[in-house]
């Protein structure tokens, strides 16, 4: 139930990818604001994870991945935004973010590659929930809006409750909060 409240880090952190860069329409918009975006969403669901990510490993795994996927999409595409255009981008975002995230899943992680293998599907289903749901898709923003939010929160969140350990793996430090992991 939490990680699907972290679905507010995605229209935050698209708003904040979009302050960045404008429009999703050229190669560094694509890679900076994607980036900028996984930064934020990778805090946000590292947050909503209550300790099960590491914020080390998981924020700037989601940065790195989305900044490169959604460069790879949005290129693919020519910047387009009709609803196949966008669940291409969105499944070509997932197709690159979802193996960097896999690898900074925590050690311990039963089918990690689980997660690597759902993301292109539950990012194309992102971008079509926000296109049917009326958002104005054609201002080329870095991530898709709340209905895709929501969509792809509650679904990844059912994935990850069966891929996490329950708790960290014995031997294992804990994977620290925000606040930990700055000191």
């Amino acid at each position: 139930a939490l990680w699907t409240a972290g679905f507010l880090a995605f229209p935050l952190a698209g708003l904040a990818g979009t302050a960045v860069v404008g429009r999703v329409d050229s190669p560094g918009a694509a890679l900076i604001g994607g980036a900028v975006a996984g930064l934020g969403i990778g805090l946000g669901q590292t947050l909503a994870g209550r300790g099960r990510l590491d914020v080390r490993r998981w924020v700037p795994a989601t940065g790195i991945g989305m900044g490169l996927g959604l460069l790879l999409g949005a290129v693919v595409v020519g910047y387009g935004t009709s609803l196949p255009d966008l669940a291409l981008m969105g499944a070509l975002t997932g197709l690159v973010l979802g193996p960097a995230q896999a690898l900074a899943l925590p050690r311990g992680t039963r089918l990690r590659w689980a997660w690597a293998a759902a993301l292109p599907a539950l990012w194309a289903l992102g971008w079509t929930t926000t296109t049917l749901g009326g958002i104005a898709v054609d201002e080329q923003f870095t991530v898709f809006g709340a209905y895709g939010a929501i969509t792809f929160s509650a679904l990844s969140g059912l994935l990850l409750l069966r891929l996490l350990p329950a708790r960290p793996v014995a031997g294992s430090p804990p994977a620290p909060t925000p606040v930990a992991a700055r000191a």
